[in-house]
């Protein structure tokens, strides 16, 4: 059997996380390894591996992880600058094989290294 990732284990809290949202279809938390000012993580609590993995039957929640992003994001005043990131594979970032939405905010993004 495999073992729960780190998002699954903060969802259950089995592990701790500063939340800054919840709702019955994720969480909000800080990243402990922030890379702005405001580094945000928006995870469903459904364990879809990356978005590559993601299916039809997921539409609605991937919606709803983009529209809590921004409900967020005008929450903590970042509302009208902000980046959202999806790390799809190890070769793009990503650490934790749980699909979750990276939230950037409270600096300049607009001339980091990827010239985004």
């Amino acid at each position: 059997m495999t073992e729960p990732s780190v998002f699954t284990q903060i969802i259950n809290r089995d592990l701790p996380a500063t939340i800054h949202y919840e709702d019955d279809l994720c969480i909000v938390i800080s990243d402990i390894n922030p890379k702005a000012p405001l580094h945000l993580l928006i995870i469903p609590k459904e364990p879809i591996v990356r978005l590559a993995h993601a299916e039809k039957s997921h539409q609605s929640l991937l919606g709803h992880l983009l529209l809590v992003a921004g409900e967020v994001a005008r929450e903590r005043g970042v509302g009208e600058a902000f980046r959202m990131i999806v790390n799809n594979g190890k070769g793009a970032g990503e650490l934790i094989p749980h699909l979750h939405l990276h939230m950037l905010a409270g600096k300049d993004l607009s001339k980091d290294e990827l010239g985004f």
